[in-house]
Order: structure tokens, then sequence, then C-alpha cells
């Protein structure tokens, strides 16, 4: 893909501070231009139909990189809703896992809910092959569409994310706080697990420990790294937070 590349952002489990997966984005740097953000190049790249032959090649990458990581640590893909159509995607996802040997459920596949706007049941049925695989199945930027409680009765999926709109303004927003703990506590139902994104400071971290969300991701962690970077960070350059500790035990 020339000049595109994959870095790759670290999830945090707030039970021990362990990796417990990290996020695949893709960056591009442009001669003569520098890095161009995803924001600016992944609509273009939709518009032009590239989405889908960019989106496969992450999937072989990322999973490629996962297959060196350790057991525990999982990988997350994002998978733009355009990818849906032509009913090629399980199969590249099939194709990718096989390739690299990555075990299909270290494979998280995030989507948001335009990819349940469909008015068919055609979307659904992709996801429901898609786990058929063993992949995991998050919802991403839960909170922000009109419908995403909805949707949660439509697809059991395995993970939520929080939206980082949520996580911006805490401690100190009230509406935020009380979404953040419903939600979580809706994931506890569910049995889903929860994820907020966008953690940057100790207080953001310690709110989302208060209220029992499993893992956090965010500058206050890591910011994205290339693969040798997040290889590293994986075997031990975690920097010492505090963090949800087992009882009786102090956190660090």
């Amino acid at each position: 893909m020339g000049e595109l590349s994959v870095f790759y952002q670290p999830l945090i489990g707030l039970r021990d501070g362990r990796v417990t997966a990290c996020e695949a984005l893709m960056r591009w740097h442009r001669k003569g231009a520098g890095w161009i953000t995803p924001d600016q190049f992944i609509p273009l790249a939709e518009e032009a139909g590239l989405i889908g032959d960019m989106g496969e090649w992450v999937l072989h990458e990322a999973c490629a990189q996962a297959a060196r990581w350790p057991d525990s640590v999982s990988v997350a893909v994002n998978l733009s809703p355009l990818q849906f159509h032509g009913g090629a995607l399980v199969d590249q996802v099939a194709t990718a896992l096989r390739a690299s040997g990555l075990p299909p459920e270290r494979l998280q596949l995030e989507i948001t809910e335009s990819v349940l706007l469909d008015p068919t049941d055609r979307n659904i049925g992709v996801l429901q092959d898609l786990r058929a695989l063993g992949t995991k199945i998050v919802m991403d930027d839960f909170g922000t569409g009109y419908s995403s409680l909805g949707y949660l009765r439509s697809f059991p999926f395995d993970k939520i994310k929080v939206d980082r709109s949520f996580i911006r303004d805490l401690p100190d927003a009230r509406e935020a706080l009380a979404i953040l703990k419903a939600v979580a506590g809706l994931g506890r139902s569910l049995e889903m697990r929860t994820t907020v994104e966008g953690v940057e400071t100790q207080a953001q971290l310690d709110c989302a420990i208060a209220e029992g969300v499993d893992e956090a991701q965010g500058y206050f962690f890591s910011r994205p790294l290339p693969a040798p970077g997040i290889a590293s960070f994986i075997s031990g350059c975690l920097p010492k937070r505090r963090v949800q500790a087992p009882p009786g035990e102090a956190a660090t």
C-alpha cells in the first residue's frame, strides 16, 4: 500500500494494568506533505471505492502482527460500512486469519451503528457469519447515535466502546458521568465488556475505574505506535499508572 502504514494503540485492562488488546489504526505519510490524518483520507477512500482494498490490507497486516504478540493480547480492526457491501468481507477475514495463524478469538472487529442502519437484515447476517468464524464483534462510538440502545437488542455484541465525547469532560460533567455509569451497568447486565476511549488524565481514569469499566484506551497510556513500538510496549514498557486492584491490594 505504498505510503500507508498501520499503527497500534493499546487497550489497558483496569483490573491489572495489562495490555488486553491493541487497536489497528491506518496512517498515511504522504511524500512532501507529511502525515495525513485518517479523518481526512478515509472519507476520500470510501468515496473513491478504495476502502475495500485498504480494509483488506489492514486486516492482513494487523493479524500478522498480532500473531507475534502474547496469546493474551488481541487486535482490534475497524470496519467501514462499505466493507459490508459485495459479500467479500467474511472471506477476507477468514483468509487473513488463516494466512497469519491468529486464533479467531483474538481478532476484534469494531463497527459503528451506521453498519446497522441497513433496512434489510443483510449486515446482521454478515455479523453473524463473522461471529461464526470465532471473532469478537465490538460496538464502537457507543452513545453517539440515536439508536445505540436498540442495536444492542439486534445483535449480541462482545464489547461496547464508550465514545470519547463522554470522557472528555470527566470528572466535572455530571451528565457525562451519569452516562458512563449507565453504560457500565448495561454492559454488566448484558455480559458485554466495556471500554472507554480518549482517556487523557488520571481523574478520567479514576472515574472509569469507579464505575467498573473493564478497559481504557487513550493518550494517558500511549499514543498509537508503529509495530516495533507496540511490541516493546506490550513486553513491559507500560508506564506505572493507577488501575483497579483486587480487594485488599494497593493499586499501582
